[in-house]
């Protein structure tokens, strides 16, 4: 095991739902006097996996069984699976937040886990005083504690609030915190939950840049659980994939998230989409809302070839008079990785309590082979006077683009190889 940091053999988790505890006396009794001749728990024989999608019939629910991998010393783990699929319990488990109802684990190295916001701070002390508080319970000295303070709180951005108690923070500005203790800390073994997802787009940017230079300069081990495919590529070298509480696939980083994107991602192939009164990931005023989207010109399986244009037909709902706002939208690949964007100018109008009409049409898209979806956003304002979004929709429809010309195929995949992001110049917006 001198190369193995951790080593995971038959792990297993079990939890009964509802009431803690067998259900009668007697069957306490039985599974103590188990447990004192250091024989298996008799009830955990039974049970069933963890499917949330489905009521089932027993009280004992496995959310993990079997579970057997290593990761080898500096190497960058990616955990993915839908929500239920039993990734954070194996961190805790891992963390030794909780212990395992069946199986092994061997570790060697000082692990730091970064599972919750604010995971291991006292909201009653300061940021300055949790950095040491934290830094204790990582196994460190005050003197090396002392030499990392001011790059912790320099990457944080905090500097202004280190002396406030930290329940005065945003979330934001709490994993901020601290993603800093846990990585500049030194820890062996750095265990990082979907806790990124809580900092904005720069600081998601500054910890996977952290994480992928603690890995490949200090041969320190992450183990990284995320749902955004592009960070799994990007900074993880192994991969594994989980599915109801099981391994259903691993391998290279590359490997697990493109089985996951074509066997688990259900393509949607709906040619319209109502969004008028559905829930939003972003709280915004909704001035003017997004009342539809669909293909104007769809195709078969939304599935487009080299020469054709996308069409959209995007109806909107204004709450107001308005004579200048601008319609956009952003175009990524099913792993989340962004291909364009493009915002139109000004130019639109529309009156108050009106449902109108605007064809999108997207020409010479020069999109690589490739599945991806459609985000469209309204506002106000540009990059130098300010934006105010008043309705951004994410993931609207799905489409697939399929070469028919070889020669361009190879060339449009070079051009993406080369530069990965396409401008989108000919686009054309009207009002019906």
């Amino acid at each position: 095991m001198s190369n193995i940091a951790i080593k995971v053999e038959g792990l297993g988790k079990q939890y009964r739902l509802g009431e803690i505890g067998t259900g009668t006396i007697s069957n306490d009794l039985n599974r103590w006097w188990s447990r004192m001749r250091g024989k298996e728990d008799p009830f955990a024989k039974i049970g069933e996996v963890n499917d949330r999608t489905v009521k089932g019939n027993s009280d004992y629910v496995w959310a993990l069984r079997d579970i057997s991998f290593d990761v080898k010393a500096g190497e960058v783990l990616g955990i993915v699976g839908r929500n239920g699929a039993g990734k954070s319990t194996m961190l805790k488990i891992l963390s030794k937040v909780t212990a395992p109802s069946t199986g092994k684990i061997k570790i060697q190295g000082r692990i730091a886990s970064l599972l919750e916001v604010g995971t291991g701070f006292h909201p009653d002390l300061t940021g300055r005083e949790n950095v040491y508080l934290n830094g204790a319970i990582l196994g460190m000295s005050k003197g090396e504690i002392n030499r990392k303070f001011d790059e912790i709180v320099d990457f944080s951005g905090v500097e202004r609030y280190i002396d406030t108690p930290v329940k005065r923070y945003s979330s934001g500005m709490y994993v901020r915190l601290a993603f800093a203790v846990s990585a500049f800390l030194e820890p062996e073994i750095l265990i990082v939950d979907e806790v990124l997802a809580v900092g904005d787009a720069e600081f998601q940017k500054k910890c996977l840049g952290r994480m992928k230079d603690v890995s490949r300069n200090d041969g320190r081990t992450i183990l990284f659980v995320s749902h955004s495919m592009a960070a799994v590529k990007n900074i993880c070298t192994t991969g594994i994939l989980m599915k109801n509480g099981q391994l259903a696939f691993q391998g290279t980083a590359d490997e697990v998230v493109d089985y996951y994107i074509t066997n688990f991602l259900q393509f949607n192939s709906d040619t319209k989409v109502d969004l008028l009164g559905a829930p939003r990931e972003y709280d915004l005023s909704r001035t003017i809302e997004f009342k539809s989207i669909e293909f104007l010109e769809p195709v078969e399986n939304n599935m487009y070839s080299t020469g054709e244009d996308i069409v959209l037909l995007v109806t909107l709902k204004s709450k107001v008079d308005r004579d200048a706002f601008r319609l956009g939208f952003s175009i990524n690949k099913l792993d989340e990785s962004p291909v364009g964007t493009f915002f139109s100018g000004e130019e639109l109008s529309i009156r108050k309590n009106e449902e109108k009409n605007f064809i999108v049409r997207i020409k010479n898209h020069q999109l690589a082979k490739g599945q991806y979806y459609i985000s469209m956003s309204t506002g106000i304002g540009n990059e130098l006077t300010g934006t105010t979004e008043y309705d951004i929709v994410l993931k609207t429809l799905f489409f697939e683009i399929a070469y028919k010309d070889l020669l361009k195929t190879q060339m449009m995949t070079l051009w993406h190889s080369e530069w990965g992001y396409v401008n989108f110049k000919n686009v054309e917006i009207k009002s019906l």
